[in-house]
């Protein structure tokens, strides 16, 4: 008997066939790590399951990629659920992956860690980027669901401790996939319109699954990319989402979320009442010494009598002339003093002082002083200086 031959095709659809008819591997869960993780243009996923002693390929087309809730990377524990089946062309056998856990914790907390660390790293969570919260806002926006317990214990505290302010609601799903871009929908019609001075986004207490929109991405950017200061008010006080992490202000509970977003009237009115009376006061002490300095004035002479003043100026001015005038007498009595002392010191140096007790001054041509008969010789003419008049002289011999 003749053994069949078979194509290649055909073999590994036999094989195909065999492993498809094995109840126990069109289901089964398998615990490995990832390796070699790829997607690809299609939206498919390729990567393998490794352990100590072997690995395993796999695929996750992209039906079922997209219901991911964390970002698979290479070297994470994971369990895969799916079946085992061949891929014909290529004669391997290979898991087609159907859903993809991390091994120990839940996908969700794993894709919260993930998306915390990509938005810190691109700088969303910074100080300098939150924006301060108005002191007293006219118009406050809140964005949550309008069947909740949480938007009613928003607005009535609200109501209660700041009435003047009008409260705009803004209902969303805050639960399931619509609800993230509803969020960010009503969050960036706030501020396209300028709807209000500050905005309130958040809901109720709940599981992580429940509060999952506000870990949305889209949601953080919205509330990172808003103009408008934003207060996330998410849960309970226990309850931390991204929205917290990248809003201006975080609020433990919805309830506290009204409370950081408005004053509290009572104690403003309060605060205006002793600032009113502080200030009566203060002016009342302000019109008492301008009251005093008032009549301080009034009591002065210039104003009881006002020629008092020019009385005043002009004794004052005679006092002045006459102590000018006794210093300027005193002044010229010392300048004739001084001046005789000089006069009689330069008339008792003046060569016609000699002149007058008997002596004779001569004098060359050239006004020279003749002090020795060598200075002339005989013919010379000369001068003769008496005490009255002069001599014009002719030398006829020097001895």
């Amino acid at each position: 008997m003749e053994r069949p031959v078979y194509s290649v095709s055909e073999v590994n659809g036999l094989i195909k066939n065999v492993i498809d008819g094995v109840p126990e591997l069109s289901g089964v869960y398998i615990r490995g790590e990832l390796s070699n993780y790829k997607i690809y243009p299609s939206g498919h996923h390729y990567f393998t399951l490794k352990d100590a002693e072997s690995s395993l390929r796999c695929v996750m087309f992209k039906s079922s990629a997209v219901r991911l809730r964390f970002r698979p990377e290479s070297g994470m524990k994971v369990i895969a659920f799916g079946r085992i089946s061949v891929f014909p062309r290529d004669g391997a056998y290979q898991l087609y992956c159907g859903t993809l856990t991390p091994d120990g914790v839940g996908d969700l907390h794993v894709a919260f860690e993930q998306l915390k660390e990509k938005l810190y790293r691109e700088g969303l969570f910074d100080e300098s980027h939150k924006k301060p919260l108005p002191a007293y806002p006219r118009r406050i926006a809140v964005v949550t669901s309008s069947a909740g317990a949480a938007v009613h214990d928003m607005i009535r505290i609200l109501r209660r401790r700041y009435p003047i302010a009008k409260v705009l609601l803004l209902p969303v799903r805050v639960q399931g996939a619509e609800a993230p871009p509803e969020i960010v929908g009503a969050i960036r019609y706030a501020n396209r319109w300028r709807l209000a001075d500050v905005l309130i986004t958040g809901r109720g207490g709940g599981s992580l699954e429940d509060l999952w929109a506000f870990n949305d991405e889209r949601v953080a950017r919205a509330i990172y990319e808003s103009e408008i200061p934003v207060i996330s008010a998410v849960g309970h006080e226990p309850d931390v989402t991204i929205a917290d992490f990248v809003a201006d202000r975080r609020a433990s509970t919805p309830s506290n979320a009204a409370e950081i977003a408005v004053p509290d009237m009572t104690e403003l009115l309060r605060a205006l009442t002793d600032t009113q009376g502080r200030m009566t006061q203060g002016i009342c002490r302000l019109l008492e010494r301008q009251d005093e300095r008032l009549e301080a004035i009034r009591s002065k002479r210039v104003l009881s009598d006002p020629m008092a003043f020019l009385q005043d100026r002009r004794l004052q001015l005679d006092y002045v002339q006459q102590k000018l005038s006794a210093a300027a007498k005193g002044q010229l009595e010392e300048d004739v003093r001084r001046f005789t002392r000089l006069t009689a010191a330069l008339d008792a140096l003046s060569p016609l002082k000699v002149l007058g007790r008997g002596y004779a001054m001569a004098q060359s041509e050239d006004g020279a002083i003749l002090r020795d008969s060598a200075q002339v010789s005989p013919g010379d003419r000369i001068r003769v200086q008496l005490a009255r008049g002069s001599l014009n002289c002719s030398v006829e011999s020097a001895e």
